[in-house]
């Protein structure tokens, strides 16, 4: 197996923890706010807790990434992460929980602008969609795994003993890659001379001068990568943070359906990034990059906006649950093209710009989870928040269109 792919395993395992970590408050979610007495509106405080530290520290992280090399800072990101999944078993009361989970979105920021870092380093231009569809198709994987592994630990031993066996698998994680990954490919013992030859071919340079950040907002470019990621974010992070309980408390789901009905999603998902980082890869080949980023992740995004749409107006739990399975699926061929941009018009500095776009997206990951809690006690229903998700989702496709992927920052 050459060395980038083995790399490519590594962050896949990265993708896989990462988000069985994430995924795992919103499964044991209606738990949580069981025993806790958490208001609805308050429910959304506490995921938009983790989205407010995540967006604070997505751009130092990726930063650091580019500047130190995602060795160490990976390492340090995953056991700082680890250490605050854990503690999320401990807490006793709102308060606790909130500080807990910005403290871990803080602690998390930085994870996929720095597999970004690597993959920047590793991967020539022509394989990079590819690569960040596999990275973000391991999130998927960790998503689907999370309500299938969760419930039945909740049931036999209590919510809170599941964090404390996910935080294990980051530990595990960091030992390995400090030991196995080096931040150059020709530093790796045993790499071949042919494959540094690919790799070199769309590498950036080794020499690392810093994000020119007055430069790049100056640029309308920079502007519309990170509004497009913003405006995704509202629709995508309602499947991270309240799905679960939307299928429950919304529909009237039993726990067993919502485990199947909320591992769907994630699984049509995981092939989505796969699909939309092959066909952008091959068409960008053929047609160049406008027509390879636009072509495929504007429609993505355009799919989710409709089935979101579906999803508001839906009169059956079925026609729901389908929708936003496709929905979701749509929205994730979206996913790798947008980090394969970022990647295209940040250069060596793909760390730091995929940060930015990143942080973007918290914020509005941020502003969705504690919007769509107090619209929940607003309209007596989890119908109804559902229509500013759709509409922003269709802005973001409009905007993607509207950015050149040639023009670097």
């Amino acid at each position: 197996m050459l060395y980038r792919h083995r790399l490519l395993v590594l962050l896949f395992a990265l993708g896989t923890v990462t988000y069985l970590d994430r995924i795992c408050i919103s499964v044991a979610g209606p738990r949580i706010q069981a025993e806790l007495g958490i208001s609805p509106s308050n429910w959304g405080w506490v995921v938009a807790s983790f989205a407010f530290g995540y967006a604070l520290f997505e751009i130092p992280g990726g930063v650091m990434a580019d500047r130190f090399g995602a060795r160490r800072v990976l390492t340090r990101i995953v056991i700082w992460w680890s250490a605050f999944t854990s503690l999320t078993g401990m807490v006793s009361g709102l308060g606790g929980l909130l500080v807990v989970r910005f403290l871990f979105g803080a602690g998390e920021a930085g994870a996929f602008p720095g597999a970004t870092s690597a993959i920047a380093r590793w991967f020539p231009g022509n394989e990079r969609s590819r690569a960040q569809g596999v990275l973000w198709m391991s999130s998927r994987v960790g998503a689907v795994l999370s309500p299938i592994l969760v419930v039945p630990l909740q049931r036999a031993y209590g919510w809170r003993v599941s964090f404390h066996v996910f935080a294990l698998l980051g530990i595990v994680w960091c030992v390995v890659w400090f030991i196995w990954y080096r931040d150059r490919p020709e530093q790796k013992r045993g790499i071949t001379p042919e494959e540094l030859a690919t790799i070199g071919a769309g590498a950036p340079a080794p020499e690392h001068a810093g994000m020119p950040w007055r430069a790049a907002m100056r640029k309308a470019t920079f502007w519309k990568l990170l509004f497009m990621f913003h405006a995704y974010a509202w629709a995508a992070y309602f499947y991270l943070s309240w799905l679960h309980t939307y299928l429950q408390k919304g529909w009237g789901m039993s726990e067993d359906q919502m485990r199947v009905w909320s591992s769907l999603p994630f699984v049509l998902g995981a092939i989505g990034n796969i699909a939309g980082g092959v066909l952008s890869d091959r068409l960008t080949a053929r047609h160049g990059p406008r027509i390879g980023r636009h072509a495929v992740g504007a429609t993505g995004l355009f799919i989710g906006a409709a089935s979101l749409l579906v999803v508001a107006l839906a009169k059956t739990p079925t026609v729901a649950a389908v929708a936003l399975c496709i929905g979701f699926a749509g929205l994730d061929c979206f996913l790798p093209v947008a980090w394969a941009m970022a990647l295209d018009l940040g250069g060596r500095n793909a760390g730091a710009l995929s940060g930015a776009m990143n942080m973007a997206g918290q914020t509005g990951s941020f502003l969705t989870s504690v919007l769509f809690g107090y619209l929940v006690e607003h309209f007596g229903n989890y119908q109804t928040p559902l229509f500013p998700l759709a509409f922003m989702c269709a802005v973001s496709g409009i905007v993607m269109l509207r950015i050149d992927p040639t023009a670097k920052i």
